[in-house]
């Protein structure tokens, strides 16, 4: 049943896209809040399917940690199901990107009509200097920059380096840093063709002031708080579960 499913997922997604990312490249000469607006529908549908179709909701612990104002977010990255859900739970969400994805036919072409904030990876320096002037620009016009700080999708139970472009962002722009942990990959795992249906967890940390703060003051405090988070939400895999004194304790099903 979970593979129909996921199947069923691929094919109407295969379906509803192009034509649908064809109609978002028309947007592009109107405001970039428009051009952003435009993706919501697609967005919103696909989410649906997630949570009903493959069966994937997700439990949601934290929300009072969420700003009133623009943030950084710094989330773990598992799979390709937070690069949607994170839409829901956030408001006006941009995500940091690599600018060759672009290219991608119909996806990436969408992508690039609207207000995501591009990079080349490769370009060392100039890559955390453009970081910062797209990313002060999309704060200052309300949105919320959404950064996987690991750089790539880990497998659960693992992590790579955390880097400190997104630290860099807030302490550079004053805006607060949300760390955010999650157990997606245990359901989506990555570039996987089957998902397994299941109630994906996503914690959300208190904030973190970047004022008075270097980046990698700002980036250990946001790595130690979900790395630790990592280990109650998934302890199978990362550890015994430990107390964490600044966990928040409600929780909403969504």
């Amino acid at each position: 049943m979970a593979a129909m499913r996921s199947l069923l997922f691929m094919l109407i997604l295969l379906l509803v896209t192009p034509p649908y990312t064809l109609l978002v490249m028309l947007c592009f000469p109107l405001p970039h809040r428009w051009r952003r607006r435009a993706v919501v529908p697609w967005v919103s549908f696909a989410i649906w399917l997630v949570k009903h179709l493959l069966g994937i909701p997700y439990r949601l612990i934290g929300a009072e940690n969420i700003p009133s104002r623009s943030c950084v977010v710094l989330c773990k990255h598992q799979s390709a199901w937070e690069t949607l859900i994170l839409q829901e739970i956030f408001k006006d969400t941009v995500y940091v990107w690599k600018k060759e994805l672009r290219y991608l036919p119909f996806f990436g072409w969408a992508l690039a009509v609207t207000p995501m904030i591009s990079i080349d990876r490769k370009a060392g320096k100039e890559a955390l200097k453009d970081l910062v002037a797209q990313g002060r620009d999309r704060l200052d016009n309300g949105y919320t920059v959404i950064i996987f700080p690991e750089g790539t999708r880990s497998m659960p139970g693992n992590k790579h380096r955390y880097k400190a472009g997104g630290a860099f962002l807030a302490v550079e722009t004053g805006a607060p840093v949300v760390p955010v942990a999650l157990n997606s990959g245990e359901f989506w795992g990555r570039n996987a063709l089957f998902k397994r249906t299941g109630t994906a967890t996503v914690s959300i940390g208190p904030a973190i002031d970047p004022t008075g703060l270097s980046a990698s003051e700002v980036l250990r405090r946001a790595e130690a708080w979900i790395e630790a988070e990592m280990t109650r939400i998934s302890p199978q895999l990362y550890g015994s579960t430990h107390e964490n004194p600044t966990q928040p304790a409600t929780e909403s099903q969504a």
